[in-house]
């Protein structure tokens, strides 16, 4: 089967049996393609001729395009696991990918805005009192006050949205339940009154004011604008209130396990990378407190 067939296959297995988000396969076939590009992968040239050698060379021709470490990585990912399809269907006899590592990530810590720029007193005056006020707020709270990922947000259902909690649809379709406060419940009353003067019965949440649903360049574009306003942040993106969520819940003595519960991580190594934050604010709560700590 020519390797273009062979693509369409893999990503149909990708949605069908994996569950992949939309999001997820156009990156893993535009991670394939790009390596069939550079290997000048044909009918001419069967997949079962790559060797680590071939795939070694694509890293190096990515980082001499300054291709960052972390990208290179997930193409790798994204080739590991077209290969290992691969082998499942027979279509080759061994994985070239076994002996080849990746580079080294750099490690960069979440970035994170403190609680006082975050304090309702402030952020409440960025925003109006017309729909689009409301809800850019909610959303703005929702992120804060959960920590869910931003396609979860545009993924919220309206039926999931409850009194003392929302149900959220994560990562490979798993769901978990978030609790939320009095105060975050009576703003979406306030937002549920003005959506229904535009649509009575909706079935997602959140909802432009035309009342078709949201998209990514909207909601990131419109966090971005309300967290650069409150904080001095290089990064304002919706994530950042993410890391925001789970630093803070660290920091005011949440566990790892719940937090890993909470944020729909996997494995708790995934949310280990938190702990760097709240060791930065202990050090800091001990260098002010100690009598020994003081630096001079």
């Amino acid at each position: 089967m020519a390797p273009f067939l062979l693509h369409k296959e893999f990503i149909s297995y990708l949605v069908g049996e994996k569950r992949f988000s939309e999001h997820t396969c156009l990156a893993y076939s535009k991670d394939i393609s790009q390596f069939f590009d550079f290997s000048a992968i044909s009918e001419k040239r069967a997949l079962r001729e790559v060797d680590s050698r071939l795939i070694r060379g694509w890293i190096v021709d990515l980082m001499d395009n300054d291709v960052s470490s972390n990208t290179v990585n997930r193409k790798l990912s994204s080739l590991r696991t077209f290969f290992k399809w691969l082998l499942r269907e027979n279509i080759v006899k061994h994985n070239p990918l076994k002996t080849v590592q990746g580079p080294k990530k750099k490690k960069h810590l979440p970035s994170f805005a403190k609680s006082n720029d975050l304090d309702t007193k402030k952020t409440q005056l960025l925003f109006g009192d017309d729909f689009d006020g409301i809800r850019d707020q909610l959303m703005f709270e929702v992120f804060y006050q959960t920590g869910i990922r931003s396609s979860e947000l545009m993924g919220l259902l309206d039926a999931n949205v409850n009194p003392e909690s929302i149900k959220v649809l994560g990562k490979r379709n798993k769901e978990r339940i978030i609790p939320i406060s009095q105060s975050l419940y009576k703003l979406i009353l306030t937002y549920r009154e003005k959506r229904q003067l535009i649509v009575e019965k909706p079935k997602e949440f959140f909802l432009l004011n035309t009342g078709n649903k949201l998209y990514p360049k909207f909601v990131y574009r419109k966090i971005n604008n309300y967290l650069s306003k409150a904080t001095d942040l290089d990064k304002n993106s919706p994530h950042v209130l993410r890391h925001t969520f789970a630093t803070h819940m660290l920091n005011n003595g949440a566990g790892l396990e719940v937090l890993k519960e909470l944020l729909g991580h996997a494995n708790l190594s995934a949310t280990q990378i938190y702990t760097h934050n709240s060791f930065a604010q202990l050090t800091s709560i001990y260098s002010q407190s100690h009598p020994r700590g003081h630096k001079n």
